[in-house]
């Protein structure tokens, strides 16, 4: 075994380690402050591991690990937030009575969503998507709310659909190419000759696009974040939605352009990325705000892989990760500092919202952070043409909503003005924060093969900031104006399907009532047999 292929092994298989280590009551009671150490080996993987593979188990029921690019990115960044989220959670849930039960969940979630990021052969992906899909179920249900409850009963619901749509479209896949446990590339690289190729692809884009919230699959999200405690909620949005980026990075055909599903894919991600911030603007609640804008981020990663996709750019994988890595960590950030701020009283909350500004700018693009560099890259796929205005246009809607996100967070404060959060909740909130814009710029030219100069140029800085001064003057008018918004609630179509049950019912028994009648009433029979013949007669003189 290769050092490299050690790494991977470990960053597998301590998550899972800890977990089973939780049969032991002395381990058990001090497991909660183990968290944080939990994905220390995906990190150093992740660092000193890309290009390193591992075969755990033979052929045809072989186990694979290898680390590509993409994947170590996304490695790198998740092990860093679960590792300060986890440090986050030992202050934060100190007093939770049942934080034991809470860290099992963390843990088997935490094994899937590393996983999914080093898995190579088809099984072994799939396994560690149900983990980490199934698993963020203990996450969410958490609390024990009748909100929480419920939450979690929609998210299971949609979990399980994204499984079997999964399910179908590796069946249809695997059939396509080599037979027993194939690899993912071997698997792909058959696809495009498949006779089950536009099949396999809806299946796919459905199964990962429900993972990542693409609209109308993305109501769980809404739904989940604002009832999980706030640990939870940095790595829900931040990480575990990723699970459906690194999905269609993987087992999309970039080699060969597919411009149908590619443009599909596109026009997916454009309306979704729209509709997170027309959603969220009407939102009252800071976690659920930044639960839609996590929506409309992945609609704009969406977009960048369709333009892959189209244009049979495999580089673009790399793109769409570096994208993804830049959400995941700003994301975890904000997360956090929600917590920190509801915990700092007015003397002391100038530094903590110039921190929180500077983050939920960053994902409109801000000059000088990771989101300006990861903008400023996606204009190479997405192009000048309309696809491309639409998503630089999509900056000014996320500055309106981080605009409209601030303004919540800041109102919200403890009882004591002069109360100050615990290191233990502002140590890895700061940390995190400054890892994505310290992994955005180590990152840029490796990744994505700009030089860093590129993105100080006075264009590129100017088509960083027109869309800010736009959202923000958007925001201004919107306030100005008077005009208010509706009320839509959390998970808006879910809620809207919920409150329109009633009326089904009442149509439901209505009909059964009608059908009774019916029944017992002698004409019916006749009347019903007359219908028929005029029909029969009908189509007869039709033709």
């Amino acid at each position: 075994m290769t050092p490299a292929g050690a790494l991977l092994a470990a960053a597998l298989a301590t998550p899972l380690a800890f977990v089973a280590l939780c049969l032991l009551p002395g381990f058990r009671r001090r497991v909660f402050d183990l968290l944080p150490l939990a994905p220390l080996p995906a990190l150093v993987a992740a660092v000193a591991a890309p290009g390193g593979s591992l075969l755990l188990a033979p052929a045809p029921m072989r186990l694979v690990l290898a680390l590509d690019e993409p994947g170590a990115m996304l490695l790198g960044g998740a092990a860093l937030l679960w590792a300060a989220a986890g440090l986050y959670a030992r202050t934060y849930m100190a007093t939770d009575p049942t934080r034991i039960g809470f860290a099992v969940w963390w843990l088997l979630t935490l094994a899937g969503s590393l996983g999914v990021f080093i898995v190579a052969d088809m099984t072994s992906f799939y396994l560690m998507f149900s983990l980490v899909s199934l698993a963020a179920y203990g996450l969410v249900a958490h609390e024990g709310t009748p909100r929480a409850e419920s939450a979690s009963l929609i998210y299971m619901a949609l979990a399980v659909l994204g499984e079997a749509f999964l399910l179908l479209g590796f069946v249809l896949l695997a059939t396509a190419g080599p037979t027993g446990n194939p690899l993912i590339a071997d698997a792909v690289a058959s696809l495009p000759a498949s006779p089950w190729r536009d099949a396999t692809l809806a299946l796919l884009i459905l199964g990962f696009g429900l993972k990542m919230g693409l609209v109308p699959l993305h109501v769980w999200m809404p739904l989940a974040h604002p009832v999980a405690p706030m640990p939870a909620s940095a790595v829900l949005s931040g990480i575990i939605v990723k699970a459906g980026v690194i999905g269609l990075v993987r087992f999309l055909p970039f080699d060969q352009p597919a411009a149908d599903w590619g443009t599909a894919l596109i026009v997916l991600g454009l309306f979704t990325a729209y509709y997170g911030v027309a959603i969220g603007i009407t939102q009252s609640h800071p976690k659920t705000v930044l639960a839609y804008s996590t929506v409309s981020q992945m609609g704009l990663v969406a977009a960048i892989i369709g333009a892959g996709l189209e244009l049979g750019a495999a580089g673009v994988s790399r793109l769409a990760a570096y994208y993804a890595l830049h959400h995941m960590l700003v994301k975890g950030a904000l997360f956090m500092g929600v917590g920190v701020m509801a915990a700092t009283g007015a003397r002391h909350r100038t530094l903590a919202l110039g921190v929180m500004a500077v983050m939920a700018l960053s994902l409109a693009g801000l000059p000088l952070t990771s989101g300006a560099l990861a903008k400023y890259a996606a204009k190479g796929p997405l192009g000048d043409g309309l696809a491309g205005t639409l998503a630089a246009l999509s900056a000014a809607g996320s500055a309106l909503l981080m605009l409209h996100f601030l303004r919540l967070v800041a109102k919200t404060a403890p009882v004591r003005a002069d109360a100050v959060a615990g290191w233990g909740l502002r140590a890895p909130w700061l940390a995190t924060a400054a890892a994505s814009l310290f992994a955005g710029w180590m990152l840029f030219a490796p990744a994505i093969g700009y030089a860093p100069a590129s993105a100080l140029a006075p264009a590129a800085l100017w088509d960083a900031t027109w869309p800010l001064l736009l959202g923000g003057l958007l925001a201004f008018g919107l306030a100005r104006s008077g005009i208010g918004l509706p009320k839509i609630p959390e998970g808006d179509v879910a809620a809207l399907a919920m409150c329109a049950l009633p009326a089904v019912r009442r149509i439901g028994d209505g009909a059964e009532r009608l059908d009774a009648a019916l029944r017992r009433w002698p004409v019916a029979g006749l009347a019903l047999m007359a219908i028929v013949l005029i029909l029969g007669a009908t189509l007869g003189t039709a033709r």
